[in-house]
């Protein structure tokens, strides 16, 4: 099962067209990877989650598809598509998809 699709530099695209969900698991793509940041676009199944962790660059997830919990220093965030947060760095944060949903991370280092 193909699991994401080629993103052509120059033309357009929606992020939650470029990758499928799988079942049980957790996908990416990345899509630019730089000295100074990545973007990468994230496909949950539901049930899905990453574990708490730091992070020592700040990162701005944006739900693109269904909706997704974000837990930042111990409280828990709803985001549905089309919502964004900025995780801050330094500070504990994790993912959980209570259902299936697509998010974009957009790290930034420096």
């Amino acid at each position: 099962m193909e699991s994401s699709k080629s993103v052509d530099r120059g033309l357009p695209f929606k992020y939650a067209d470029i990758i499928d969900y799988q079942k049980d698991s957790i996908v990416s793509k990345t899509l630019i990877e730089q000295k100074s940041g990545n973007i990468t676009v994230f496909a949950f199944d539901k049930g899905q989650k990453l574990s708490e962790h730091t992070a020592p660059f700040e990162a701005l997830v944006e739900v693109v598809d269904g909706a997704g919990i974000i837990t930042i220093d111990g409280s828990d965030y709803r985001l549905e598509t089309g919502r964004q947060i900025i995780m801050p760095a330094n500070i504990p944060h994790a993912v959980k998809a209570e259902e299936p949903f697509k998010m974009v991370l957009i790290m930034v280092r420096g």
